[in-house]
C-alpha cells in the first residue's frame, strides 16, 4: 500500500498543538496536583497578606469560593480594590473586604490590628503570606533592614496582636509563607539588621529563617489551645516577588529563557495550593509546628529546630516591635 505524502506545512500545523498541549501537562504536572477537596469555610473569617496579586490573590479567591469572609491586606489600596473585584466576579462571594496594611510600618500594623479587633467577633485562619526578595538595600519605618522587617517582623507583630481573635476561633490556624532558602541560611545576632554588611541574598534567607523559628516558637506558647502555626513552602513561582532577581531583570530571561522559565516556574494559583490545604483541610485541624510542601510534610532542617535560637530571636522581636510594651 503506498503511503500518502504529507505536506510539511500540515505536518507542522498539527504538531505545533500537540505540543503546546503536551507542555501544558508537562507544566501542570511540575507544578503539582491542585487541592480539589470541598471543604467549605462559610462563617470563617480569613486575613491574607499580600492578597493584591500572586499567590496570595489566588489563595484568597479559592477560598471565597469556599464561602469564607476575606480580608485582603494590603499595601497598595488600588490594586487590592481590583483584586477585590475580580475575587467577587469570580466567586460570586460578596464578603471580600480590602484592608490597609503596610508590613514595613509598625504603626500601620497596629493600625490595622485594632480595626480588626475591634470589628470581627474572631479570626479563624491568618495567612502570612506578603513578601520581598533580594530588593536593593533599604528601612522601614522604624529603621529594620527591608526584607526583615517586612518579612519576618511585621508579621511577627501582626499575628501576636490576633492572637485573641483567633484564639476566639473554634479553631484557629496560622499559615506563614516562606521558602527552602531558609535551610542554607542562619540568624546574623551580631549583625541582625544588617546595618555592617548587606547581602540581599542573604538577607532574605535570614528573613524566612525566622519566619521558620517564629512557627516553631509561637507552636509551642500555642500548646494547649485551639490555635494551629505551620509554615508553607510554595515552591518556585513566577510571581513580581522575583522582579529584583538577576533573571527577573534579564532581557533574556524575558525573551530566549521565557519557555524555560514558564515550564519549570508555578504559576501563582500552583502555589497558593498548599496554603489552601492547611487553611482548610481537617487533616491538619491539630498540626502545629511543621513544614509543608505539595500538602506534605516534611523535616525542618536542624537550623530551624533550634530551640534556643527561636527564644532568642522572639525576646529580640519583642523588644524591637515594642510588643510587650
Amino acid at each position: 500500500m503506498k503511503i500518502p505524502n504529507i505536506p510539511t506545512s500540515l505536518f507542522i500545523a498539527s504538531a505545533i498543538p500537540a505540543g503546546f498541549g503536551a507542555a501544558i501537562l508537562l507544566k501542570d504536572y511540575i507544578g503539582g496536583a491542585k487541592y480539589t477537596e470541598e471543604h467549605d469555610i462559610i462563617g470563617k473569617t480569613v486575613v491574607i497578606t499580600g492578597a493584591s496579586g500572586g499567590i496570595g490573590k489566588e489563595t484568597a479567591l479559592e477560598l471565597a469560593k469556599r464561602g469564607g469572609k476575606l480580608l485582603l491586606a494590603c499595601r497598595d489600596m488600588n490594586k487590592c480594590e481590583r483584586a477585590r473585584n475580580e475575587i467577587i466576579t469570580d466567586s460570586f462571594n460578596k464578603k471580600v473586604k480590602c484592608c490597609e496594611l503596610d508590613l514595613a510600618s509598625c504603626e500601620s500594623i497596629r493600625n490595622f490590628a485594632d480595626k480588626v479587633n475591634k470589628e470581627e467577633k474572631h479570626v479563624d485562619i491568618l495567612i502570612n503570606n506578603a513578601g520581598v526578595m533580594s530588593c536593593p538595600k533599604q528601612l522601614t519605618k522604624e529603621g529594620f533592614e527591608w526584607q526583615l522587617g517586612v518579612n519576618y517582623l511585621g508579621h511577627f507583630l501582626l499575628t501576636n496582636l490576633l492572637l485573641d481573635k483567633l484564639k476566639q476561633s473554634s479553631q484557629g490556624r496560622v499559615i506563614n509563607v516562606v521558602s527552602p532558602l531558609y535551610k542554607k541560611s542562619n540568624i546574623n545576632f551580631t549583625d541582625l539588621n544588617s546595618m555592617e554588611y548587606y547581602d540581599p541574598k542573604e538577607a532574605y534567607g535570614q528573613s524566612k529563617l525566622a519566619l521558620v523559628l517564629f512557627t516553631l516558637e509561637l507552636s509551642r506558647l500555642l500548646e494547649g489551645t485551639n490555635v494551629t502555626v505551620n509554615c508553607v513552602n510554595p515552591g518556585v513561582v513566577k510571581s513580581e516577588i522575583g522582579r529584583h532577581l538577576p533573571l527577573g531583570q534579564s532581557t533574556l530571561s524575558s525573551g530566549f529563557l521565557s519557555p524555560l522559565t514558564w515550564l519549570l516556574m508555578k504559576t501563582p494559583l500552583q502555589g497558593a495550593q498548599t496554603s489552601i490545604y492547611l487553611a482548610v483541610s481537617p487533616e491538619v485541624e491539630k498540626v502545629s509546628g511543621k513544614y509543608f510542601a505539595k500538602y506534605k510534610q516534611e523535616p525542618i532542617t536542624e537550623n530551624g529546630l533550634d530551640e534556643e535560637t527561636a527564644r532568642r530571636m522572639w525576646l529580640i522581636s519583642e523588644k524591637w516591635t515594642r510588643l510587650a510594651s
